[in-house]
C-alpha cells in the first residue's frame, strides 16, 4: 500500500478504534477454537420435542433429466432469493454426530423450525440441492481441503452432515487441533480442516491473555501453505478475527496495530481492513506459489453476522424466524469493505495464478446469506445459564440451517470444474 494510501486509514483508525476496539474485542466465542468435530460426537444426539416435529430425512429428489444444472450460459448463482423447501432439512441432530454443541440449536430448544424449510434459488436458473451419492461419486479419488476460522469449520460441518445420510469417514486430528482430516475409503475422498483464522502467521491466540495477537502479514501460515499443493480443491476464506486487536508485523519487524491498547504517537494505529487486505494477498501468492499446485481456488466470501436491537455485548440479539427479502438487508460498511477487498485480491490472484495452471473461483455466499437473520443459534448453543462471552450469538449457523446451502453451492461449483472441463 502506498504512504498515501496508508496514511487515510490511519486518519479514519483515529476517529473509529475508541467505539470499535470495544465493539469487537471478544466477537468469537473462545469455545470455537479449542473444540473439535470428535469432542462435540458423543454429545449432539438429543433431540428436543421441538425437532420432533416432521422433519424430512429423505434425500432431495432427482429432476428429471439431469441432476445437476447444466445450462449453456452457466448462470450466476449467488444473485437470487429464499423460496420455501417443504421437505427441509435433510438432516438432524439424531442423524449427524458432527455438529458441535455451539450450532446444536435442536438440542438447545430452538422452538420453530420454519428457517429450516428453505432453499436458495437464483434469478436465472435452478440451483439443484445437495445430493450426497452424487457429491461422493463426483469427488471419487479427489480432495478438498477447508481454510479458515471456525465459520469454515461450520461449514465443513454441514458437509459432513449432509454426507452422512450416504457415508461416514474415518476422522484423525492432528494434535494441537489445526488439522481435522475426514476420508472416505470407499470413494478415495478426503476432506481435511486448516484451522487459520488469519490465513497468515500469527503467535500465539490464546484469548484469555487479554494481549492483541501477533500477525505477520508477510508469511502465510504454513499448517495449510506447506500441504496445500496435495489437494485437488481448496475452499478458502475468513473475516470476524480480524476485527480483534492485533499487532502486525511485515519482515518480523513490528509494524503497527489495530485497536491496540499504545497511545497513536508510540505505535502506527491502523484499520481491520488493511490486515485483511495483506492477509489475504500474502495467502493468495502462497497458494500461486505452492510448486505443483494445480488444483482450483474457491474464495469463499464473509459470511455477515445479523446483530439487532444492539451490539453483540450490549443487547444485540436475532430473534427473527424467515428469512428477509433482497433490499431489506444491507451488510454493515465493514463487512461491505471486506467483501469487496476479498473480490479484488480474487481478481489479482486469479490473473497471477494462470501462469501454473491453477485456478481461483468465486463463491460469494455473503449476499444470500445475508437474507438470513433466522439462521443463527442466539440464546440455542448453549444450555439455559451457561454464561458466555456472546450471550446471543448471531455469528455462526444452526445445524441444520441455512448454511445447509454453501453445500448447494459447492456441488454446483465442483461440477463445472470437473464434469464440463
Amino acid at each position: 500500500m502506498s504512504p498515501s494510501g496508508k496514511s487515510q486509514l490511519r486518519k479514519r483508525a483515529l476517529k473509529v478504534a475508541p467505539i470499535a476496539a470495544l465493539l469487537t474485542l471478544l466477537l468469537t466465542i473462545h469455545l470455537y477454537l479449542s473444540s473439535t468435530t470428535k469432542g462435540s460426537s458423543s454429545t449432539s444426539t438429543t433431540t428436543t420435542a421441538a425437532s420432533h416435529h416432521k422433519l424430512s430425512q429423505a434425500l432431495p429428489a432427482r429432476a428429471a433429466g439431469d441432476t445437476l444444472l447444466k445450462s449453456a450460459a452457466e448462470c450466476d448463482l449467488f444473485t437470487g432469493k429464499w423460496v420455501r423447501n417443504p421437505e427441509g432439512p435433510y438432516y438432524t441432530n439424531e442423524t449427524c454426530n458432527a455438529i458441535q454443541e455451539h450450532q446444536n440449536c435442536m438440542k438447545f430448544g430452538r422452538p420453530d423450525t420454519e428457517y429450516l424449510k428453505w432453499k436458495w434459488k437464483p434469478d436465472g436458473c435452478d440451483l439443484p440441492l445437495f445430493r450426497p451419492d452424487l457429491f461422493l461419486e463426483m469427488m471419487r479419488g479427489k480432495s478438498l481441503a477447508f481454510v479458515g476460522d471456525s465459520v469454515a469449520r461450520n461449514h465443513m460441518q454441514s458437509l459432513l452432515c449432509l454426507l452422512s445420510k450416504v457415508a461416514r469417514p474415518v476422522e484423525t486430528a492432528e494434535p494441537t487441533g489445526k488439522q481435522l482430516w475426514f476420508r472416505y475409503k470407499d470413494y478415495d475422498f478426503s476432506i481435511c480442516l486448516f484451522w487459520a483464522p488469519y490465513l497468515v502467521k500469527t503467535g500465539s491466540l490464546d484469548t484469555t491473555t487479554g494481549r492483541p495477537f501477533d500477525i505477520y502479514l508477510d508469511e502465510p501460515d504454513d499448517t495449510w501453505s506447506s500441504q496445500v499443493a496435495q489437494f485437488n480443491f481448496v475452499v478458502i476464506s475468513a473475516g470476524h478475527w480480524f476485527f480483534r486487536p492485533s499487532y502486525f508485523h511485515v519482515n518480523r519487524t513490528l509494524s503497527g496495530c489495530v485497536y491496540c491498547p499504545e497511545p497513536y504517537e508510540d505505535i502506527e494505529h491502523l484499520l481491520p481492513s488493511f490486515i485483511y487486505r495483506r492477509a489475504f494477498h500474502t495467502a493468495f501468492s502462497a497458494i500461486n506459489a505452492a510448486a505443483g499446485y494445480s488444483g482450483v481456488t474457491f474464495v469463499r466470501t464473509l459470511s455477515p453476522s445479523h446483530f439487532e436491537g444492539g451490539t453483540f455485548d450490549h443487547h444485540g440479539n436475532c430473534l427473527r424466524m424467515s428469512p428477509v427479502k433482497r433490499g431489506e438487508a444491507e451488510l454493515e460498511e465493514r463487512e461491505a469493505e471486506f467483501h469487496a477487498i476479498q473480490l479484488e485480491e480474487l481478481g489479482i490472484a486469479g490473473r497471477a495464478g494462470r501462469v501454473n495452471g491453477g485456478r481461483f473461483v468465486l463463491f460469494d455466499a455473503t449476499m444470500s446469506l445475508l437474507l438470513r437473520p433466522d439462521g443463527h443459534p442466539s440464546k440455542y448453543g448453549s444450555p439455559p445459564g451457561v454464561k458466555l462471552v456472546m450471550r446471543y450469538d448471531c455469528v455462526h449457523w444452526c445445524l441444520p440451517g441455512p448454511i445447509d446451502a454453501w453445500n448447494d453451492f459447492l456441488q454446483e461449483l465442483l461440477r463445472r470444474e470437473i464434469q464440463d472441463k
